[in-house]
């Protein structure tokens, strides 16, 4: 029963992420309906009722007299539509029918235990309706005598007319109300089995719940969905109180604790697919971290499509690359970014191989250094299951963060993802659904207790102010607070 339940608020859940699924097929369900019954042609009834009864003359017996009738009236219902009335009806009224057609427009109809026989004439023309009907009853009554006389001129069967010929003054088809509520009807259980199936067949992330059993990591943060995101994607200025700001502070609360006992104070950042969302979340989350006070420094280790320079507006001509092929000191292309301890190291020339420059000596020695002269280390990594890169700066991190974007990742391929950190055995801090859709009561308590800062607080400088972002250039070498110091006396 428990099991039974569970399956059908699933299937229920599925019907409300999908409900615009059920509502257009009701919509084109009703607009189909709508479309035929317009195009349909009124068609109308003319009827006729026949009592059939014998001679008192005739059989003696009451109840043999009945059950006679009775077997009686189903044989003359199959001689109303029989081919030789239908003949006698063409010949006898020029109506522009044929036989067949005459034969296709009539229908009979008996009612249990009486002697009564109903003839229906259905046509689109309401005079030919009743015209056949007239016809039709008279002939048909001519050919039951006629069938019925015996070789001594007598006739056991009387039938007589009690009702009609009449017809209906309305259609009786198309009726509009009836269709819409059928079509509607079908629509709305076709829909919900569309909606159904849909959710059975996405397999991508639609939850927390569902990135948590695809890990196996615990959740760390879900970053709302803001539509000024693309345009201003760090939480600076106006986006400083936004709830997706908000939601970065809870992550950055969250990873300082998720253990305590042995703190990750090098962590790398990275997503199963390209797109979902990492490097914002890491120039966030470095921002996140500058604010309450710690010494970070946050690393572009993504050397195939680097984004953090662009972000943050920095200058990217030498960076991480220069610094591990031994052309510069690290501390001579580390740049202050913006008034907080935060430190960039960019990623520097493209080189030809991402993989192993990652992967070598000088990239462990590297982060062996920068562990000492920071309090945090923030990596933005490569997708995992694009190229090998974010693997291997995974395993040389303390610990590995995985992004994943709500309604475009599978729950394969995040499941994926994870194996890949696990099979190297990478110690996976958890997990971050981002751009998630917040309930809008969760909306609401945020905008109730949120904190409008001012102006002088929120903006930025003007002098480091570029498009809505902190800029920082080579006075990361001169001004910069004593931890960078450190940095410039760093082995190459």
């Amino acid at each position: 029963m428990g099991a039974l339940l569970m399956d059908l608020l699933r299937q229920l859940r599925h019907v409300r992420r999908h409900w615009w699924v059920a509502l257009v097929t009701v919509m084109v369900a009703l607009g189909v309906s709508a479309f035929l019954t317009v195009r349909a042609q009124p068609r109308y009834v003319a009827s006729v009722t026949f009592f059939v009864t014998t001679p008192s003359t005739g059989v003696t017996d009451a109840y043999q007299g009945g059950l006679f009738l009775q077997q009686r009236v189903k044989s003359y219902a199959d001689l109303l539509s029989s081919d030789r009335l239908a003949q006698s009806v063409v010949a006898e009224t020029p109506v522009g029918l044929t036989a067949d057609e005459v034969q296709r427009r009539v229908s009979t109809s008996t009612e249990t235990g009486t002697v009564l026989l109903r003839a229906s004439v259905t046509d689109t023309d309401q005079t030919r309706a009743l015209r056949v009907t007239e016809s039709l009853a008279n002939k048909f009554v001519e050919l039951v005598q006629k069938v019925e006389t015996t070789p001594e001129g007598k006739t056991p069967i009387k039938i007589e007319m009690v009702s009609g010929p009449r017809v209906s003054a309305n259609p009786v088809s198309p009726q509009p109300v009836r269709n819409l509520t059928l079509g509607g009807v079908v629509g709305l259980i076709l829909g919900i089995g569309l909606a159904i199936l849909r959710g059975v067949a996405d397999v991508r992330l639609r939850d927390a719940a569902g990135l948590q059993r695809a890990t196996g990591s615990p959740l760390l943060g879900e970053i709302p969905f803001e539509a000024n995101a693309r345009s201003a994607p760090l939480i600076v200025g106006d986006a400083a109180t936004s709830a997706r700001a908000e939601a970065v502070r809870k992550l950055r609360t969250n990873l300082r604790f998720v253990d305590v006992h042995e703190p990750a104070r090098v962590i790398a950042v990275t997503s199963a697919l390209q797109g979902e969302g990492k490097t914002t979340l890491s120039c966030n989350l470095a921002i996140a971290l500058a604010e309450a006070g710690w010494r970070v420094l946050l690393v572009d280790a993504d050397l195939r499509r680097p984004k953090v320079d662009d972000y943050l507006g920095l200058d990217a001509g030498v960076g991480l690359t220069d610094v591990l092929v031994g052309d510069v000191k690290v501390g001579d292309v580390v740049q202050r970014w913006g008034d907080k301890s935060l430190l960039v190291l960019p990623s520097g020339s493209a080189p030809p191989n991402p993989s192993e420059l990652l992967g070598s000596k000088a990239m462990s020695d590297l982060l062996l250094a920068l562990r000492e002269s920071a309090d945090i280390v923030i990596i933005d990594t490569a997708p995992l299951l694009a190229v090998t890169d974010g693997v291997v700066v995974a395993v040389q991190a303390d610990g590995a963060l995985l992004v994943t974007q709500q309604g475009r990742t599978s729950r394969t391929q995040v499941a994926a993802a994870a194996r890949s950190l696990h099979s190297v055995s990478v110690r996976l801090l958890g997990c971050v659904l981002n751009m998630a859709k917040v309930a809008k009561a969760e909306a609401y308590q945020y905008e109730a207790y949120r904190v409008v800062a001012s102006t002088a607080e929120a903006s930025v400088p003007s002098d480091r102010a570029a498009s809505g972002r902190h800029s920082a250039t080579a006075d990361g070498v001169n001004g910069v607070p004593d931890h960078t110091q450190e940095l410039t006396r760093l082995p190459r």
